[in-house]
This record gives structure tokens, C-alpha cells and sequence, in this order.
């Protein structure tokens, strides 16, 4: 997956920003707060503080790697230069199968909050659910042009929308609150971080969109930065709010409560607009990232290669990839329904493999990122990311098995040749 040169890539600074801010700034952010409210009483803010942190060096690894090597392969390209074919097939295949797991658990945020709204119940999420995972896989049909114009205006109205929120809800902040603040012990603040890891990922999914900037070198930097800024305080600001304005009575909508409490209950609609926007956006960069992960394991055998073969010349679409991904996230969706299970019934199993990506993919970033500043971020980034697996739990050992199975797979197919295209091979990624 060594990639050609990437002239020619079709994202700007903004529009760049405006993917990672979807994958960072998900559809968590409507409904962690409570649960980690829960796990961790007020102390939570201090895991969420904690995170925050770490992803300080986190962003800035992901950020260095991707300038250092575009390519769509993204963490599966590092492990395979760092540690070879192996590490990349069994961290690729984790991590693609991830995101159809995960989808439903992101949509099914945001349909909690449309049922809250309409009134309606458990067919009403799922539902909500499907029609988004449809309509993000329509919007990365188009093209990832298209995907990323429609998520920069997304990006700028829900910035503008949660801040709104932090401000008028800052006036009613009581401190009683915020006492007892260690309710549940330092092992409630490990459990709340567990929960908020799913909050914090995103950036691993932006180093299999790098190939894709005008000038990765420059520009990824540039996005990252802007990013880390925005998520800070739009992150900070909702989870303090949340716990020193609502307490221990915030229900499962968070931010429509405090909007109501602002403006009036005509603000929950509001709240629900911003959730299912919030969702889509976060999905989309996810659905953009998954697809050209795919597509890349494909050329080099790692993932039938059926998968990507609709790539052609490098410029299109991997549109077999994307219908791979969102419709391995229906079935998820509807086995769940079937089962009865509620949405959210595989996040740490998503968030363990977003963890246990993390840890692959600093672990690699120690070796190929030159020594000084990078070097120092990719050795603390990577001791955070052991202590996020702590933390996760036996649920990371689903992504284990994933990878092993994709590691069986090509081991008894065996690898096929690379294709090579001008004498290379790549995936440098789509254009259009």
C-alpha cells in the first residue's frame, strides 16, 4: 500500500477540518455526558479532561503520520510499514469491520432523540437508524467532493449550535452539583473513560482520508490543529454544563434538556436537528475513511480482491467498499432489532477497537516518525493507548478475533500479487 505521489487531491484546509471535526465531534456528544455522568458522578469531567489531553499527542502522531505517508490504507499502511504484512492485515481488518459495528451505535444516538422528540418508541430508532446509515452511503457515493461540501456546512452550524448551548446554559450552573464530587471512586473515572474513548476516536479514521488533502505535508496539520482546538471547547463546555446544570437528574437527551431549560421546551426539536446532524457528519467521515481502507487491503490481498476492483485508475469512488460497509451496518442494525437489543449494545465493542487501532498504530509511529518533538508524541501516545485497552477491558478482544480471522483468511487464500499501477503499487486514493 505504498502510495503514489498525491497531486491532485481534491481537500482543502476547511474541508479537511471539516471531516476530522465529524469523526472527532460525533454524535457522543448528545448522550456521553450522561453516561459518564453516571459511571463517574461529577468527576467525570475529570476523565473527560483526562482524554482531552492524551489527544493532544494522539492528534499530533495521526497528523505527522498521515503527512508522512498519504495513503488509504491509513493505520493498516503504518502497521505494515513498521511491523509488516501481518500486523496490517489483522489491524485492517479490525478496524474496516469496526465501522459497520459501530454505525448503528452512532445513528442510534441520534434516534433516541428523534423518538424523544416524535414521541415514538423502539421502531421509531431503528428506523431513524437505517435512513441515516442510507443517506451517508448515497452522500460518499457521490463522491468525496460532494461528502465533504455537505460536511462543512454541517461542521460550521453545529459548532455554532453547541455553543449556543454552553453560553445560555452557563447562567444556571449550581454548584451543589458538583458535591460529592468522587462519587463512585477513581474506578467510576476509569469507567467513564472507558465509555468517552468512543468520544475521542476519529482521528485514526482521518489517516486513511490523507491522500486526499491538496497538500497532505502541509495541510492535515493545519485540519488537526484546528480541530483539537474546536473539540476542546465545544467538549469541555457541554460536560460541565451537563453536570453542573443538570446533575444526577440528566436523562438520556442531554442537550435538549438544556436547551429547554434555556429557551423553553419549542428547543427540543432544536436538539434534534443538531443530533441527527451530528450523526451524519460523523458516519460520513467514518463511511469515507472505512471505504478507502478497504479498497487498499484489496490491492495488496490483505480483503477480496472484488473490493476494490471498481477503483480503476485511483479517481473514483471505491463504491464496493462503501455498499460493503453500510450494508454490513443494516444488518447490524436490523439483527439488533430482531434480537431486541438496543442500539448501543456494541459500543465497547467498538470502542476497544478503536483502542486497541490506537495502540497499533503509535506503537508504529515510534518507528517511523523521525526523533524530537514527533517522536516524543507517538511514545506518550502510545502509553495512553495501552492504559485506553486497560481501561476497555475484555470487550477489546473482539477486534482481536476479527483480525486473526482476516489474518486465517489470508494465510489459507494466500496473497495474491499486488496490482500495480504505473509500476507501483498504491492506493493513493480516490478523487472523485
Amino acid at each position: 500500500m505504498t502510495a503514489l505521489a498525491t497531486e491532485g487531491g481534491t481537500l482543502s484546509v476547511r474541508q479537511g477540518t471539516a471531516l476530522t471535526l465529524a469523526a472527532v465531534l460525533g454524535p457522543g456528544v448528545i448522550l456521553l455526558p450522561t453516561l459518564a455522568l453516571d459511571a463517574a458522578g461529577p468527576a467525570s469531567l475529570l476523565a473527560w479532561a483526562a482524554l482531552l489531553v492524551i489527544s493532544v499527542p494522539l492528534a499530533a502522531t495521526f497528523a505527522a503520520l498521515g503527512a508522512r505517508h498519504p495513503d488509504g490504507g491509513g493505520v493498516a499502511t503504518y502497521a505494515r510499514l513498521a511491523f509488516g504484512e501481518r500486523a496490517s492485515t489483522m489491524v485492517g481488518w479490525s478496524f474496516f469491520l469496526a465501522i459497520p459495528i459501530g454505525a448503528p451505535v452512532a445513528a442510534g444516538f441520534a434516534a433516541s432523540y428523534v423518538a424523544d422528540a416524535s414521541g415514538g418508541g423502539r421502531t421509531t430508532e431503528v428506523v431513524v437508524t437505517v435512513v441515516m446509515i442510507v443517506v451517508v452511503a448515497v452522500m460518499n457515493w457521490m463522491g468525496i467532493q460532494v461528502s465533504a461540501g455537505v460536511q462543512l456546512a454541517i461542521a460550521a452550524l453545529i459548532a455554532t449550535l453547541l455553543l449556543v448551548a454552553i453560553v445560555v446554559s452557563l447562567p444556571r450552573v449550581d454548584t451543589d452539583h458538583l458535591t460529592p464530587f468522587m462519587t463512585h471512586g477513581w474506578s467510576g473515572v476509569g469507567s467513564a473513560a472507558a465509555l468517552l474513548v468512543w468520544a475521542f476516536a476519529g482521528w485514526e479514521i482521518v489517516s486513511s482520508l490523507s491522500a486526499e488533502y491538496r497538500h497532505p505535508a502541509r495541510d492535515i496539520a493545519r485540519a488537526t490543529a484546528t480541530t483539537l482546538v474546536v473539540v476542546t471547547v465545544l467538549y469541555l463546555g457541554i460536560a460541565f454544563v451537563t453536570v453542573a446544570v443538570l446533575g444526577s437528574g440528566a436523562g438520556r437527551a442531554p442537550l435538549a434538556d438544556l436547551l429547554a431549560g434555556a429557551f423553553g421546551d419549542w428547543a427540543r426539536p432544536l436538539t434534534t436537528v443538531i443530533a441527527v446532524l451530528l450523526t451524519i457528519g460523523a458516519i460520513n467521515s467514518y463511511f469515507a475513511g472505512a471505504s478507502r481502507l478497504g479498497a487498499a487491503l484489496s490491492i495488496t490481498g490483505a480483503m477480496p480482491r472484488w473490493l476494490g476492483a471498481d477503483i480503476g485508475d485511483g479517481r473514483r469512488t471505491p463504491r464496493r467498499a462503501l455498499c460493503v460497509v453500510a450494508g454490513l451496518g443494516l444488518v447490524v442494525t436490523i439483527g439488533e432489532a430482531l434480537l431486541g437489543l438496543p442500539t448501543d449494545a456494541t459500543l465497547l465493542m467498538t470502542t476497544g477497537t478503536f483502542a486497541l487501532v490506537y495502540v497499533v498504530g503509535t506503537a508504529a509511529a515510534v518507528r517511523l516518525l523521525p526523533g524530537g518533538w514527533p517522536r516524543v508524541a507517538a511514545v506518550v501516545s502510545f502509553v495512553a493507548s495501552v492504559g485506553l485497552v486497560v481501561l476497555t477491558g475484555l470487550p477489546v478482544l473482539i477486534p482481536l478475533a476479527t483480525g486473526l480471522a482476516g489474518l486465517c483468511w489470508t494465510l489459507r487464500r494466500g496473497r495474491r500479487q499486488p496490482r500495480a499501477i504505473g509500476g507501483e503499487t498504491t492506493f493513493a486514493g480516490p478523487r472523485r
